[in-house]
Formats: C-alpha cells, structure tokens, sequence
C-alpha cells in the first residue's frame, strides 16, 4: 500500500513539472497570447518595423486590443504591410495613427494605437494612414556619434 501511494505522488509530481513546462514553453514563444473573442482586420504600412514581430501585442493606452497577425513586404511602395486583428469590442476612428514602440529601453516591440477624432469607425479590411516606423537604436547611436564628431571639428579661427 505504502508503494502505491508513493508511486501517485511521483506521478503527480511528474505532471505538475510537465505542465510547468509547457507553461513556460508556450509563454517564451508568446503562444498564450492566443485568444477566443471575434476579431476583424487592419492593415499599416512602415518605412521600418525594426524588430516587431507577429504575435506582438497591439496596444492602446496600455490596454492589449490586438495582436499582429502578419508582416509582408510590399515590393511595389518599399514599405512594410503590418496586419493586425483587432477585438470586435474595441472600436478606432478610421483617423487613427499607429506607432511601433518598444517596452522599456530593449524590449519587446509592440504596435501603439493613438484614437483619431472621426466620426466613422474603421472596420474589416481597414487601411490606418498615419503611421510611425520603430525607432532603430543603431540609427540613434550613428547619428549622435556622427553629430558629436562633427560639433568637434576643426575650429574656425578668427
């Protein structure tokens, strides 16, 4: 009997450990980010999405309203197509912008929603004009150096 009931416990113990598992799996692959509510789609396009991903979150005042659900490249504007599904419950004006931001100084890219002020909704199919790209951290690292090397020329001397 004494065999037996440890046999259950090890059990249970191995089926907690798998299930922790996959826990952390689907969390590091961003898996748990799936969802059951009705979405309907908006598409953006970019100069440049740095490093934004789909299944990134698509936020509106800290809120997640949204996930990307795919990026292609269109050959024919040079810009990048971002799709993303929106919840049926959160509704955006058709002048709405949208910004690719990053949580915290390397984090996470995610895609920031700011509401417009128009009447008229944007539904299934959308197109939201006013974007932003994602603000590459190489670009501002070259472009600070390459202002402080200028600032540190020769000197005019009068």
């Amino acid at each position: 009997m004494k065999k037996q009931s440890l046999d259950i416990w090890v059990g249970l113990f191995v089926a907690l450990g798998l299930l922790a598992l996959l826990f952390l799996a689907l969390k590091a692959g961003n898996m748990s980010a799936f969802t059951f509510e009705p979405t309907y789609q908006v598409s953006a396009k970019f100069d440049n999405i740095g490093g934004l991903k789909p299944r990134a979150p698509v936020k509106s005042a800290g809120v997640v309203v949204g996930r990307v659900a795919e990026i292609r490249f269109d050959d024919q504007s040079y810009q990048a197509t971002v799709v993303m599904n929106f919840e049926t419950r959160y509704q955006f004006p058709k002048d709405s912008a949208a910004k690719i931001l990053t949580s915290g100084l390397l984090g996470e890219q995610y895609i920031g929603i700011e509401a417009g002020g128009d009447e008229t909704m944007i539904s299934q199919g959308g197109k939201l004009v006013q974007t932003q790209s994602a603000i590459v951290l190489e670009n501002l690292i070259s472009q600070f150096l390459y202002n402080k090397a200028s600032d540190s020329g020769p000197a005019d001397k009068k």
